[in-house]
């Protein structure tokens, strides 16, 4: 069976929010609401009509469609520039290190700072694909082709990205590390907290966070634990990253202490290793497995095929050139699976 990534639209409002209702929670950037889902696709709409090759607040949405039948089975974000609306915070994990020259004795003592050293970074998120699909290298297909559609829109973007995991989530739902620190400020339980800010966004965290840093050892050993490491499911994801490029600098999430990897997009492997040819025939069979991608803004498509360099150009499979709406002479992009 065949897929294709495409630029979301308002018609696919109600697939999304069936998929946000599959998430289990701590899933900020898909939430399981109408109304939100609805202003984040008409945001993405807003983004694939600005024809201004300019850096500005804009989001993406992608959405893996079953070729033939149209059904969507998966999504997937990206965010141009964060912290243009409200301040986007994290915890950094330091360490302050103290010596008593009467004891002869050094302290290292991790902390916990609230930054926003992220401000402005561009992120990728909202990646979800349907439980069902979770075969045959879907999820990378759709990791991958937001990095495809970044080199094929470079200007759109800044110099730094950013990809937020999600943190460890009890069998009730809960966080522990929500439940060791910012929980005791806000009197919500850390599933209030997730879903007003998915809906609202994140302000009230500037109104109520302690600005001061938060010692580690004086947190309970559930809440430590938790610090960087992320959620079962998202141990693939975040080994993708890494082949990416992406690295952990010790930024940490403010609800779950799930991790944030960072890179520089330039160097990101899919945005480094991208390149544009023409298509020179679209019989190929026996070629290298590839990421293709035509079309500019509400025109991206992305899919797995096979392609192989041949004199001026490059040859792709006739399926992929299918689903592209590709034919000889037409540009495509292209980076090895």
């Amino acid at each position: 069976m065949s897929f294709v990534i495409r630029a979301a639209h308002l018609g696919d409002l109600e697939p999304l929010y069936e998929m946000a209702k599959l998430t289990g929670g701590g899933f900020t950037n898909l939430p399981p609401d109408r109304k939100a889902l609805a202003r984040k696709l008409e945001r993405a709409e807003a983004a694939y009509a600005n024809e201004a090759d300019t850096l500005a607040d804009e989001q993406f949405v992608l959405v893996l469609e079953r070729a033939g039948s149209g059904d969507v089975r998966g999504t997937s974000q990206m965010m141009t520039q964060v912290g243009q609306q409200w301040p986007f915070y994290s915890y950094r994990r330091t360490v302050l290190t103290q010596h008593s020259e009467e004891l002869q004795r050094t302290v290292r003592c991790e902390m916990l700072n609230l930054v926003t050293d992220l401000e402005g970074s561009s992120e990728v998120g909202g990646l979800f694909l349907h439980p069902n699909e979770r075969a045959g290298g879907l999820g990378l297909l759709l990791a991958r082709s937001r990095y495809l559609f970044i080199a094929m829109h470079r200007a759109r973007f800044p110099e730094r990205i950013l990809a937020e995991l999600r943190g460890i989530i009890d069998e009730r739902g809960g966080s522990p590390f929500w439940d060791g620190v910012a929980g005791r400020f806000f009197g919500m339980t850390f599933q209030e907290a997730d879903y007003f800010n998915a809906i609202n966004g994140n302000q009230f965290i500037a109104d109520l966070m302690p600005k001061h840093p938060i010692y580690v050892a004086m947190l309970s050993e559930s809440a430590r634990s938790a610090i960087g490491m992320p959620h079962p499911s998202g141990r693939a994801a975040m080994r993708m990253l890494e082949d990416e490029g992406f690295a952990y600098e010790g930024f940490i999430d403010i609800f779950d202490g799930g991790p944030t990897m960072t890179a520089r997009i330039d160097q990101v492997k899919s945005v480094a290793e991208a390149r544009t040819d023409r298509v020179m025939r679209t019989d190929c069979r026996e070629g290298e497995r590839t990421l293709l991608a035509s079309g500019r803004l509400s025109a991206f498509r992305c899919c797995y095929g096979t392609s192989e360099p041949v004199e001026g150009g490059i040859a792709i499979d006739a399926a992929s050139a299918a689903l592209l709406g590709l034919s000889e002479g037409g540009e495509v992009w292209s980076v090895r699976r």
